[in-house]
């Protein structure tokens, strides 16, 4: 048995600057020299694993690698039901799942299709835009503070805190002033939901927070802080990821017209697109895990308490599983790991597809043929992919009204 596997290299890479620009050829590297790496990561031991079956096994085994602890340093309370494992999970997950099922998130697709048409609306005559601060930010934004009944004048703060937690402006390396931001974000995003929890408890109405606050489990209320787990997660979420994977695929349709074309010919193709370019494009690099138990993985050896990141980003590339990973928008089936797996599979899934689908819809209907920029370089935020620009540039006089 190996007790460590040298892997500065390719895992150092990952998260360098450029690292997320093209990461493919870094995931191939861990998973050829060292799918399952055992290293100190600034001072402390840490795990990488990046083949496909391995992600799943992980995903699979909660008793083994541990979601609870507050493992992603991002508050004074773990997020919620994120940063649990079950039976505690399971429990927030059946207070939650009713409000994130299919009948309920088709009940907004009018609601999303307005938004998209309306936000469309603001530049398409214009043949340009930066797709990321008109079109990728917005969308999912609208979509969040209608469904928590939150005030659209907070939305500047809300993004100011999701950059930094998600992506703190702090040099390469400087581990500690990342962790200073994020910890002083947290505390500023539970004074608001404190706030907010209160006003609610006050005067209930309609929206998701709302429901969630007045919600029980086993008959009892959530806490403050279960509750301040929650909002801070859903804030995260509703505001983040979806963004960063319309950069993603964005960029990608922009860089290949021709497989552009066949979604612009064929609409009904686009679900099917939706899925395959969040495997190739895997806007969620990776997601922490810490090890609960000594045990063996890989014929490497983890120790109880080593954090371990799962790189979803690799597992979705994996040729035991994928083949060659060319993109292919006909695969069938696409056991994708995008939004995690099993127990963890993302809450918000079915939300996310149904404004990536409605957004790839109307865009192509709307703008069929645009380009990015000429000279436009677009750098991608490690962890989760989100473009720091993305100037697009189409020709109004073609473009369908």
């Amino acid at each position: 048995m190996s007790d460590v596997v040298e892997t500065s290299d390719p895992s150092d890479r990952l998260f360098a600057p450029g690292g997320a620009d093209d990461p493919d050829e870094i995931y191939r590297q861990l998973r050829d020299t060292c799918p399952v790496a055992r290293q100190d990561f600034d001072g402390s031991p840490s795990v990488m694993i990046s083949r496909y079956e391995d992600v799943m096994w992980a995903f699979r085994h909660p008793e083994h690698f541990t979601s609870a602890g507050g493992a992603l340093n991002l508050g004074e309370q773990p997020l919620l039901p994120l940063e649990a494992d079950p039976p505690r999970h399971t429990q927030y997950r059946r207070l939650l799942n009713p409000q994130f099922v299919p009948r309920e998130i088709e009940r907004l697709e009018p609601s999303v299709r307005t938004l998209v048409r309306e936000l469309l609306d603001g530049f398409a005559d214009r043949g340009s835009c930066d797709f990321h601060e008109e079109f990728a930010t917005p969308l999912p934004s609208g979509i969040f503070l209608a469904l928590m009944g939150l005030p659209d004048a907070d939305l500047p703060m809300f993004l100011e805190w999701r950059d930094n937690t998600v992506r703190p402006d702090v040099a390469p390396g400087d581990f500690e002033g990342a962790i200073r931001i994020r910890e002083q974000t947290a505390r500023e995003i539970s004074e608001y939901f404190r706030t907010k929890i209160a006003e609610r408890r006050e005067q209930p109405d309609d929206s998701l927070f709302s429901r969630i606050v007045h919600g029980t489990i086993d008959g009892e209320p959530l806490s403050e802080a279960e509750l301040l787990g929650i909002g801070h997660l859903l804030l995260l979420g509703g505001l983040d990821t979806v963004t960063a994977t319309l950069d993603c695929m964005i960029v990608y349709l922009a860089r290949h017209p021709d497989r552009r074309r066949r979604l612009v010919d064929d609409p009904s193709l686009i679900p099917a697109v939706v899925e395959e370019l969040l495997r190739s494009e895997s806007p969620v690099m990776v997601v922490p895990r810490t090890v609960k138990h000594d045990l063996e993985l890989g014929g490497v050896k983890l120790l109880a308490g080593d954090f371990v990141t799962l790189v979803i980003g690799s597992a979705n590339q994996d040729e035991s599983e994928f083949g060659d990973g060319t993109v292919d928008f006909d695969r069938d089936p696409n056991r994708h790991v995008a939004f995690g797996a099993s127990h963890h599979l993302c809450l918000g899934a079915h939300l996310a597809r149904l404004e990536l689908r409605v957004a790839l819809e109307e865009i192509h209907r709307r703008i069929p043929d645009y380009r990015i920029a000429d000279g436009a370089e677009i750098h991608f935020s490690p962890g989760i992919r989100q473009a720091d620009n993305l100037p697009l540039v189409w020709d109004t006089e073609r473009a369908p009204k």
